[in-house]
């Protein structure tokens, strides 16, 4: 069994897309995917883009995506990876593969002088907790994460 990482291509869009759904599903938030094909493409390789993906695979299958893009710390005064989404799917968890990304983006990091590597995780997801902290990340549980979509976003931005 090979995990391999590499990065991800624009023809990649649909198999990326794919993923999206499945950690939807995964989230029990399905109907929140708005995206198409079309535009992950344009949003992850399009000319102005800052998001960059990630694709696992196992023996040349894909078995698993990262989509991250960098974010900068002021205090730190150096940049940073903000990993949005990781998913391995369902029948192809306890390989290594998540590890495998999370350590391929370590590495970048650090290559790269990141002050910091960094990512969400939604409260009730208990076994991607529980990986994450075994790996030696730390919850943020000081910080409260805000968000403005939709209608409140265009309301507060027109008001």
């Amino acid at each position: 069994m090979s995990i391999t990482i590499r990065d991800a291509i624009s023809d990649d869009a649909q198999l990326i897309l794919d993923f999206i759904i499945e950690l939807a599903v995964y989230e029990n938030a399905k109907h929140e995917v708005k995206t198409d094909a079309k535009q992950t493409k344009e949003a992850i390789f399009g000319e102005n883009s800052t998001v960059q993906a990630l694709i696992c695979e196992q023996n040349g299958e894909a078995i698993g995506y990262a989509v991250y893009f960098y974010n900068y710390s002021t205090w730190l005064g150096k940049k940073g990876i903000y990993l949005e989404d990781l998913y391995i799917s369902e029948s192809k968890r306890g390989l290594g593969a998540g590890k495998a990304i999370l350590k391929h983006l370590a590495k970048k990091a650090v290559e790269e002088n990141c002050g910091r590597f960094e990512w969400s995780c939604l409260d009730w997801n208990t076994p991607s907790r529980e990986f994450y902290e075994s790996l030696g990340a730390k919850a943020q549980e000081e910080w409260i994460g805000y968000r403005l979509e939709g209608d409140s976003l265009h309301s507060f931005a027109e008001s």
